[in-house]
Parts: C-alpha cells; sequence; structure tokens
C-alpha cells in the first residue's frame, strides 16, 4: 500500500490554495497603522514592517504540530518546547532577521503545572542556545476544544525580530550558477508527523526498538536543530542570496525565494527514521515533498561563498555540503525528479 501525506489527511495542495486566500484578506490590512509601513507581508518565512527611526521589525508564528502527540505517547514534555522555538527562530533568520523576543501559546485539556514546567523546561533551552528572551505567554485550558486520552495539549509561539535593511535577505538575489549549501537536520524536525506517524505506528509501537535507529518514540521527538546563530553570523561574513528552512513541504519550501531552477542532487544519507518510515511504504517523491532527508537548513549563495558558508556551520558543530545548484530550468528538483 503506497502512503502519501494527503492520504493521511493533510493535503499540502490544498492548504496553499488557503494560505493564498488568507494572504489576499489579510493584504488589506497592510495600511491600518500609519506609524509602521508593511514592507514584506504574507507569503515569506516572516512578515516585516518599518518602524519609526527606520528600523525593520520583523514577526513570525509557528508550532510543533503533531509532535506533541508522540511526546503524549511518550509522556516526555521536555523536548518539544525546543522544537517551538526552533521553527520560530529558523524561519525568522532566514529574512536576516535576529531574533529578540518570543512568547509562547500552551493549550490543554486540564491544568497539569508538573508537565507544564518541563514543557517550559524545553522552551527555555532553546530560547539559550538561540539567544532570544522569553518575555511572556499564555496558557489556555480548554477540556471542550482539546481532546484526548489523559493528558492532551497543543503548543505554539511567536517570535519577533529586528534587522538593518542592508541585513534583509528574501531571495531575490538568487541567480543562476548559484550553489545550495545544506545543514544537516536532527531527524524529522517537527514536519511530517501526520505521515510518519500513520506509517510508523500501524507497525511498531514508540517504546519498539530497531536497528539503526534506536527506539522508535525517542527517534520521533529529538528536537529540531536551531540553526540561528551561525545562519546570522553568515549574514555578515559571506555574501547570501538566500535562505530557506526546510519544514513542511520539504525542499518545495524553496519556491518561497524565487521562482528559479532549484537542482538537488547530492544529498546526504538519508536518516535511518526517514528510511524506515519509506520503508513502511511512502514512495520517493512523496519523502521529498513531505520530510527534510537530512537537511534542515539551505543557504543559496555565489559558489565563490560556499568554503566560507560551510567553515561557519562548521564552527558552530553543523555539518553542512553543498547539494545542489541553481539553473536556468524552472522549479525544484531532487535527483532528477521535479517535485515543485
Amino acid at each position: 500500500m503506497t502512503l502519501t501525506y494527503k492520504g493521511a489527511g493533510v493535503d499540502i495542495a490544498a492548504i496553499k490554495r488557503s494560505q493564498i486566500a488568507i494572504g489576499k484578506m489579510i493584504a488589506s490590512t497592510h495600511r491600518l497603522q500609519k506609524k509602521a509601513r508593511t514592507v514584506h507581508g504574507f507569503g515569506h518565512y516572516a512578515g516585516i514592517v518599518e518602524i519609526p527611526g527606520g528600523r525593520l521589525l520583523a514577526t513570525h508564528t509557528d508550532g510543533v504540530g503533531t509532535k506533541v502527540a508522540v511526546a503524549g505517547m511518550m509522556k516526555k514534555y521536555d523536548t518539544v518546547g525546543i522544537d517551538c522555538i526552533a521553527m520560530n527562530v529558523n524561519d525568522i533568520v532566514c529574512m536576516g532577521a535576529t531574533p529578540v523576543s518570543f512568547v509562547d501559546y500552551i493549550a490543554a485539556n486540564r491544568n497539569e503545572p508538573a508537565i507544564f514546567k518541563s514543557i517550559v523546561r524545553g522552551l527555555v533551552k532553546g530560547a539559550t542556545e538561540s539567544a532570544v528572551p522569553i518575555v511572556g505567554g499564555e496558557t489556555a485550558i480548554m477540556p471542550d476544544v482539546i481532546c484526548g486520552r489523559g493528558f492532551a495539549f497543543d503548543l505554539a509561539g511567536m517570535v519577533a525580530g529586528v534587522a538593518q535593511k542592508r541585513d534583509v535577505v528574501t531571495g531575490a538575489a538568487i541567480k543562476a550558477k548559484d550553489v545550495i549549501i545544506g545543514a544537516d537536520s536532527t531527524g524529522l524536525h517537527s514536519n511530517g508527523y501526520t505521515l510518519a506517524r500513520k506509517a510508523l505506528l500501524a507497525k511498531y509501537s514508540v517504546s519498539d526498538r530497531v536497528r539503526g535507529v534506536g527506539r522508535i518514540g525517542d527517534a520521533l521527538l529529538r528536537p529540531t536543530r536551531i540553526y540561528a546563530k551561525p545562519v546570522l553570523e553568515m549574514i555578515q561574513k559571506c555574501k547570501v542570496s538566500g535562505l530557506a528552512h526546510i519544514t513542511g513541504g520539504s525542499f518545495t519550501k524553496l519556491l518561497r525565494l524565487k521562482d528559479a531552477g532549484y537542482e538537488i542532487d547530492s544529498l546526504p544519507r538519508i536518516p535511518p527514521i526517514m528510511g524506515l518510515i519509506e520503508e513502511q511504504g511512502v514512495r520517493r517523491d512523496e519523502m521529498y515533498k513531505t520530510f527534510n532527508m537530512g537537511v534542515g537548513f539551505c543557504v543559496i549563495a555565489p559558489a565563490d561563498q560556499a568554503a566560507r558558508i560551510q567553515s561557519v556551520f562548521k564552527k558552530h558543530k553543523i555539518p553542512s555540503r553543498q547539494i545542489g545548484q541553481i539553473t536556468s530550468k524552472k522549479g525544484v528538483y531532487v535527483d532528477s525528479r521535479k517535485i515543485a
């Protein structure tokens, strides 16, 4: 049986259509505030407004998705906070903005102080790693909305960042013959879990161990890698054309930057947990559209900047390599397969 993200209940194409419709609606609000001019609205990794003094304020919001369901199965809650920070700061730095404040939102079906403390320990760890202060948050107890056996919850957050105009990276500078540098992921990160759970948990339990993978639940809960510090450093030290956090939709995310040709032909070895998912009946092209396949962040730059960019990642103990290049052929191609 072939498994797909759509078949698991997440139709990426339909979601994109909804997002386009929403984007048209929210664009009508862009001129409401006289003291802040909208510079970049819906559709990229963050929204940007220019505030008095010429400074740019970037904002972004994101959550952990159904990874929280795995945390519940494992009764282990101290890592999803790292994921929540990572999903936000990794996105906002794609615009060249430095994250300066963060607020979280925890919605749960009941009050569990010990679990909330565990979640917040993860948030604090992620905030410390990315140097972003947590300045507030909200805990909502909603038993009629958040349903599930035992304790159930959702976790999301919002990050604000600042940038100088000269540091903003949108992808507009991308040109043919630029190279794509891929920084290694630590696993699934925080995307594709609806499909991952459907593929894996039909055969395994979270406590099962598989050679090369380890305990299934541990592999699924491995925290999202935080790329904020090395990316902000390379923006200052290197010439960068575009930045992409590889999350939901995987490498199709590159088209957020520019309608160009992205040829990816040198991916790292597929992480064992993703190989196990594929073995359960997920086709390779579906894997490329859903999971990061070992690459959590992409930096697009002129070829003469590649060594310098890789050295910055190495300084921060993140393996990276050249995984492809920009071509004149429009679309995203992975191992010669067109995925978008």
